[in-house]
């Protein structure tokens, strides 16, 4: 199961694509003294991303093929031959509030729980910051999980914690937009203790490369979809 409290190791995970001007602030703001390392998996950025994550204390590790998902498969390979014992994943375009830390990993530190997201629409979020498209995507995607798997979620938002050996167990592999689903819908299967907390939310800086666009939006709704159906067809997690 992994150490707990504060003897338990936490690393964070870090994908990025060109976001030179935000991942700066994001290391800043990270409670360094909860955390071993943080590995940025830079996905093919063509700035400065790397140079300013590694100022900033971080790990770099290429991440050369696209996709949300490739980047945090990338980064879980690195970390996986000394793993933590929880796995923080965290947005680099400063939208989410690294501060909070503490409280999205509080639960499985404790021991009560093996995987805990956390939730903007049930934290305060800034005016803006969540585009109606991604309210509703959100909406639709949780109501199916919590229809087919019986397991209630709100959001499916980034900033999430969980336990290295749960994370293992569900074999993660969406390459792309439908990482974040995965993992939840997985977890509904496997049957880990899954919680949420309210977590802020704020404009992001520069322009999103999913929600920024209509075929971005079109493509992570479709995939989110897919996923989840895709799951349910089957007992064993794929």
């Amino acid at each position: 199961m992994g150490k707990q409290g504060a003897d338990a190791v936490i690393d964070v995970v870090m994908p990025a694509l060109n976001e030179e001007g935000a991942i700066g602030r994001v290391l800043a703001d990270i409670p360094w003294g909860m955390v071993r390392r943080v590995v940025v998996a830079d996905n093919g950025s063509t700035d400065g991303t790397a140079r300013v994550a590694r100022e900033g204390g971080a790990e770099v590790v290429a991440a050369p093929r696209r996709g949300y998902g490739s980047a945090c498969l990338a980064a879980l390979a690195h970390i996986r031959s000394d793993p933590p014992d929880i796995v923080v994943f965290l947005d680099a375009d400063y939208s989410d509030h690294p501060q909070e830390l503490p409280e999205v990993a509080g639960p499985i530190l404790s021991g009560e729980k093996d995987m805990v997201i956390g939730s903007r629409l049930r934290g305060r979020h800034e005016p803006g910051a969540l585009m109606p498209v991604a309210v509703f995507g959100n909406w639709l995607s949780c109501t199916l999980i919590r229809w087919i798997y019986g397991v209630e979620f709100t959001d499916l938002g980034p900033f999430r914690a969980i336990r290295w050996s749960s994370l293992e167990l569900l074999k993660m592999k969406d390459p792309n937009f439908g990482w974040t689903v995965e993992m939840q819908v997985k977890a509904a299967k496997a049957g880990l203790r899954c919680a949420e907390v309210p977590v802020s939310y704020r404009k992001r800086v520069g322009v999103s490369k999913i929600s920024g666009t209509v075929k971005g939006s079109f493509l992570a709704g479709e995939k989110i979809l897919v996923t989840i159906f895709r799951e349910a067809m089957t007992k064993e997690i794929l």
